[in-house]
């Protein structure tokens, strides 16, 4: 959960240390926080215990202002949460987890393809935490950047959890932002609404997977999710629909949609008995449409980009035995999902390009081969893998 994309439209930059401090004004810094800290519920002894030797790592700077959520056509961002491989794991996760979904779900009200879309989306079901240590990459935002402010309480609550002994301080390790565990709770989130389901004593993201399905359903709980409903469907529109105006929060009644033409996707009525919904286009008019419910605003909440919470409302419909959306994305090179991502890397190998690791995450040195080979081909270069390149590569492999 990157709750950072909350504040993108902030730019706190507090003066007293550069954007590339030094280490020794780093641990200046560090020092400096001490009291504000002891302010903040974190004893003297566990913040000298957690911060001793603590050293920069200035990589978590350069990643501050890229968020793939408002930056990837959403086609590519989608192709790469929501594949066969995602939906096939999910549904083995569904069955093997199937009791503690269940008693989540009797105390929480949210379904069991809802959660486990949650946990597919953040973290794989478990298979990518995250590499950074947590009071490391939030220290060095503490103290250098943007949002140093924000990044501060954050700091402070790491730190509070460590002391209050939930999780190792080895195992505290998460995104660059601070997100952390099955799920990704950013750190004041975990000490709001973390639960201890498994009764052990400890609420623990990243080896409990039942205190981290219960915290995820918690979560949806408290933001307003609504058992029994659905997040939204997609709708089709009638020839010169206005989208204007439209959007997520311009929720109307369905019988107002219905009078103006809107139908489900398969051409069917709307149905009754629903509260009202906002109409999003996320890429356009002419791209997949939705009416959205409140279920839809709960899941936003969980990371604020319209195109994250699709790609978990879209994960559990699929879950459920759903099939893709029906209406293509406006675009004539479509995504590409994780298997062919790895396919794609593998062909770029194989033209004599150093890309790394063959791991369907299309990093600077596979963005970098793709643009050579789009220039080889005569293509426009973008860097970007869709369909286009992997079609051409295969060709002449």
């Amino acid at each position: 959960m990157k709750h950072i994309l909350q504040l993108a439209a902030l730019a706190i930059t507090l003066p007293a240390f550069a954007q590339t401090s030094p280490p020794e004004e780093f641990t200046r810094c560090i020092d400096s926080l001490q009291g504000a800290a002891r302010a903040a519920g974190v004893s003297e002894s566990a913040y000298r215990r957690f911060t001793q030797d603590l050293q920069p790592d200035m990589s978590v700077i350069e990643k501050l202002d890229y968020q793939p959520e408002f930056r990837m056509p959403i086609w590519d961002y989608l192709s790469g949460l929501v594949d066969e491989e995602r939906v096939a794991e999910g549904r083995a996760m569904l069955t093997t987890h199937a009791e503690t979904l269940a008693r989540v779900q009797q105390r929480y009200g949210v379904d069991p393809a809802t959660v486990v879309a949650v946990w597919g989306v953040e973290s794989n079901f478990g298979q990518t935490f995250g590499k950074y240590p947590l009071v490391q990459a939030l220290g060095t935002l503490s103290c250098n950047g943007r949002r140093q402010t924000f990044f501060r309480g954050e700091f402070y609550s790491a730190l509070r959890i460590l002391q209050g002994g939930h999780i190792a301080p080895e195992r505290l390790v998460g995104s660059w932002a601070g997100a952390f565990g099955h799920t990704q709770f950013m750190p004041t989130t975990f000490e709001r609404l973390a639960v201890d389901f498994d009764g052990d004593g400890r609420r623990d993201l990243m080896d409990s997977t039942a205190d981290a399905l219960a915290s995820t359903a918690n979560f949806l709980a408290k933001a307003g999710w609504q058992g029994g409903q659905p997040w939204g469907f997609e709708v089709k529109l009638p020839d010169g629909f206005n989208t204007t105006q439209e959007g997520r929060r311009s929720k109307r009644p369905l019988s107002e949609w219905a009078a103006r033409g809107v139908r489900r996707v398969d051409g069917s009525p709307l149905p009754g008995g629903l509260g009202p919904a906002g109409l999003m286009t996320p890429a356009g008019a002419q791209g997949p449409a939705f009416l959205v419910f409140k279920n839809f605003d709960a899941v936003y909440s969980y990371n604020a980009a319209e195109s994250y919470g699709l790609a978990i409302a879209h994960l559990s419909d699929r879950l459920r035995g759903a099939g893709p959306f029906t209406t293509p994305w406006p675009t004539d090179d479509p995504g590409i999902s994780r298997a062919e991502r790895r396919e794609l890397q593998g062909l770029l190998i194989l033209r004599g390009h150093d890309i790394g690791e063959v791991d369907g995450m299309l990093g600077a040195k596979s963005r970098s081969a793709i643009s050579a080979e789009q220039e080889r081909l005569g293509q426009q270069v973008t860097g970007r893998g869709g369909q286009k390149i992997l079609q051409a590569l295969r060709a002449g492999r």
